[in-house]
């Protein structure tokens, strides 16, 4: 059990059947009344998100969740295989358990979220950066980079990424794996 003065970003709750992982939360101390803390949760389970307004002190039920390494294999029709790295064995999840599986590249490490108690896979964390090699982009003109303009470049994976006007094709580049974001060029 915890309270709500426990909350904080990533912890995850028991809720009505289900398990949410606090997205954002705001205590709130009106002039007039009771405090109160407004969260938005996020189902590890459906990937649907929960608005939920608690009083201040009230107890929640805090899940057991373990983040537990793995390395992405490939995708079948089966699911996403992955591979844990401390005993070796593979498992395969589906799709929407995965925030943004366009940027999964073979051979990535992430970590995946387990309930504890039921061993079941919540969800995939990736790492907040990856490195993508670009594999076709237009080439930017000569002259055109006062502004902050942006050109879609596809990456290895698959994915489309806005890129600046210099970058070039067959160069590595940084994502932001949160948006989905060009960050950097590798040097």
């Amino acid at each position: 059990m915890a309270s709500t003065a426990d909350f904080k970003n990533g912890l995850c709750l028991e809720l009505n059947h289900d398990i949410y992982s606090i997205v954002e939360f705001q205590h709130v101390k009106p002039g007039k009344g009771a405090a109160f803390v407004r969260t938005k949760m996020k189902s590890l389970r459906t990937g649907k998100t929960l608005e939920k307004t608690f009083n201040a002190g009230e107890k929640v039920t805090t899940a057991r969740v373990e983040k537990r390494p793995h390395q992405f294999l490939y995708k079948d029709d089966m699911g996403y295989n992955f591979m844990d790295t401390e005993n070796f064995e593979q498992m395969s999840l589906e799709e929407r358990l995965i925030e943004r599986p366009n940027l999964l590249k073979d051979g990535q490490n992430v970590d995946i979220l387990v309930h504890a108690e039921e061993e079941i896979p919540l969800s995939v964390e990736l790492p907040p950066f990856v490195e993508l090699m670009i594999t076709y982009t237009e080439p930017g003109i000569k002259g055109d980079t006062a502004t902050n303009a942006l050109k879609p470049a596809t990456v290895e994976t698959g994915a489309i990424v806005m890129v600046p006007l210099f970058v070039e094709q067959d160069i590595l580049i940084k994502v932001d794996t949160r948006d989905g974001s060009y960050s950097e060029r590798v040097k």
